[in-house]
């Protein structure tokens, strides 16, 4: 069973690493009414642009991974302690 719980913490981590991505895009895209700047190579777009989206991007993926990782452990935790229960 904590297999189970592991593969389900995992796909939620890349669920909601996937609407995260979503919302962060098109918070960007409302607040600063560009595309987000995804590619870094693009000369177009200035680098203070690319590091802040870089560095929402990374936090926010940061933090869905801690959240869910968390979750996954708890998940485990109650099993572990109550495993006729479940």
């Amino acid at each position: 069973m904590t297999i189970l719980i592991k593969l389900f913490g995992t796909a939620i981590s890349l669920g909601a690493g996937f609407a995260a991505t979503k919302v962060v895009d098109a918070v960007w895209e409302k607040s600063t009414g560009n595309k987000p700047p995804k590619d870094a190579t693009n000369i177009e777009q200035s680098l203070r642009d690319t590091l802040v989206f870089a560095l929402v991007s990374a936090s926010v993926g940061a933090t869905i991974q801690v959240l869910t990782q968390r979750f996954t452990q708890k998940a485990i935790a109650r099993f572990n302690s109550t495993p006729d229960a479940v």
